[in-house]
Order: structure tokens, then sequence, then C-alpha cells
């Protein structure tokens, strides 16, 4: 399953999305985290379904300076398979 997560509160500058490759990489997930011009964080996420919940229930606690205020989620088709869990910029 693939998901397009959006995140929304203090989330930049905050060490989020460090955190959020170091947790999708704990999982065994593969994608990426990038911060969007908005100020809101943009995570690109492969996995299985089970495990992809728990990560969902990790990026709402987020890293300790972090607060998530709202998360959007939309489940997207799997074109190509994703490799590793990486950082854009």
């Amino acid at each position: 399953m693939r998901l397009r997560i959006f995140l929304s509160g203090v989330v930049q500058g905050v060490g989020f999305r460090a955190y959020t490759q170091r947790v999708g990489e704990s999982y065994g997930l593969s994608g990426w985290v990038r911060n969007l011009p908005d100020g809101r964080v943009e995570v690109l996420v492969e996995g299985d379904e089970e495990v992809l919940f728990h990560f969902i229930k990790d990026l709402w606690k987020g890293p300790r300076s972090s607060r998530v205020d709202r998360m959007e989620i939309v489940r997207e088709a799997t074109n190509e398979p994703l490799r590793g869990f990486t950082v854009r910029y």
C-alpha cells in the first residue's frame, strides 16, 4: 500500500524529517519525506497496511519539540516501487 501524508503544525525546524526517516527505516518501509514551502511536511510511504498504521501513530507523536495538528492521508496507486527511505530537500 502507498500513502501520501501531509502534516501540519509545528513540523519544520524541529527534526521532523530525520525522525520520520528513522521511524520509516525501523519499520522497513520505503519512501521519502520533505518540507513544503507552506510549512507542512509531505511523506510518501509504501509498505504493509498494518505496519503503515503503526508508522502513522508514530508520526502523530513526532519528535519531542514538534506538534502535529492535522494529518491528511491519501491512498495512491503503486507505480514504481520505492526503495529505501530518504529525506528530500
